[in-house]
């Protein structure tokens, strides 16, 4: 016997009046009906209704379980209300990572407008070019550059990350500013220090530009190369020659003046840029909630 569902057979008795119509209000035949109410009194080991052929009513101990029965069952309904709300409102804390650059000049901007969206989500961030594993060190997302190798993870594709070509004035007051691609061997460039093994530590030492002429690799080189696009901004704004920067960590000093960009008729090439998550998280939703605020605000254009 189902406690529960008896003894909301029992309250249907009850409150219909008749067998008849708690079986119409349970959607199940009067036998039935008849049946729970039997195994919940040998169950009890009293009686609950005293039966006529006319009328039915509440024994003494009926009319007490009666009212406990009305007190459980409305616990047990606001109980399952509350999991039905909590499967439906974003709430607890997300961990997310993120590349450093890219987390603090463009994510971390957004997240205002997502926490004030989802007021019971706390974010745990962390900004970092190491290749996090997710399900084993309990992230519950990240956005992640470059191509991606095969995994189970669910990757949606965000905007590229672009890269501008630029440098400061006093840098190119002293040295001159490059008419051409070719121009920039003759340069001191300022090199982004990859990790060995990373798919664009070629960066170092040869740099590929698109444009008129289609692709064209330049040898290059420079007296400084650096693990941190920050550091390598403010070697630009020193004058100590031209970087490639990101787009995001450069806007402010492009509008002002503080760094030039160069070669406009040139495209540096972009990196892919995705948001990743493992499938079976997703029903949660706050991961849910994340992922549709994230590619709502960053997604590609197709």
């Amino acid at each position: 016997m189902d406690l529960f569902q008896a003894m909301g057979v029992f309250v249907q008795v009850v409150e219909g009046g008749s067998m008849t119509a708690a079986a119409d209000a349970c959607g199940m035949s009067t036998t039935m009906v008849g049946n729970h109410l039997r195994a919940l009194e040998q169950r009890l080991g009293v009686s609950l209704l005293r039966r006529t052929t006319r009328r039915q009513s509440l024994t003494e101990f009926g009319s007490a379980y009666y009212q406990r029965c009305l007190d459980i069952l409305g616990q047990v309904s606001a109980a399952e209300q509350l999991a039905e709300e909590v499967q439906a409102v974003p709430h607890g804390t997300l961990r997310i990572t993120a590349p450093p650059t890219f987390g603090a000049e463009c994510l971390m901007p957004c997240l205002a407008a997502y926490l004030n969206e989802n007021p019971a989500v706390k974010l745990d961030v962390v900004l970092t070019d190491r290749l996090v594993d997710l399900v084993e060190e309990g992230f519950d997302a990240a956005i992640r550059l470059g191509t991606l190798e095969n995994s189970s993870l669910i990757a949606r594709p965000l905007q590229d990350y672009g890269l501008t070509l630029c440098a400061a004035p006093v840098y190119l007051a002293r040295r001159g500013t490059p008419a051409d691609v070719q121009a920039l061997a003759g340069h001191d460039c300022l090199a982004f220090a990859y990790p060995a093994g990373t798919e664009w530590r070629w960066t170092q030492k040869h740099w590929r530009l698109s444009g008129p002429e289609g692709e064209v690799s330049v040898d290059v080189s420079g007296r400084i190369a650096v693990n941190s696009a920050p550091a390598l901004k403010r070697a630009a704004i020193s004058g100590l020659g031209i970087a490639m920067l990101p787009d995001a960590l450069v806007r402010e000093e492009l509008a002002s003046g503080r760094l030039v960009p160069l070669l406009p008729d040139w495209h540096l090439p972009v990196r892919p840029m995705h948001l990743v998550y493992p499938q079976e998280r997703y029903r949660s939703p706050k991961l849910r909630s994340f992922v549709e605020f994230v590619v709502g605000a960053m997604a590609k254009d197709m």
